[in-house]
């Protein structure tokens, strides 16, 4: 029974710390995509600001 329950708790902490890489992954790419999107849409209300500037002279 020993080997069994010694099975049983390497698989638990295998499949945690699956777990935890898996968060960490997923809240860095979570914080790239939502950084690439804000500088997406400055860089969008910048180009809007200028042609609006443009058409006004």
């Amino acid at each position: 029974m020993g080997i069994v329950t010694k099975a049983g708790d390497w698989s638990f902490k295998a499949f945690t710390a699956g777990l935890g890489l898996a968060t960490i992954y997923l809240t860095t790419t979570f914080s790239v995509n939502v950084y690439r999107g804000l500088s997406w849409h400055n860089a969008q209300s910048k180009l809007e600001m200028e042609q609006s500037e443009e058409q006004s002279d």
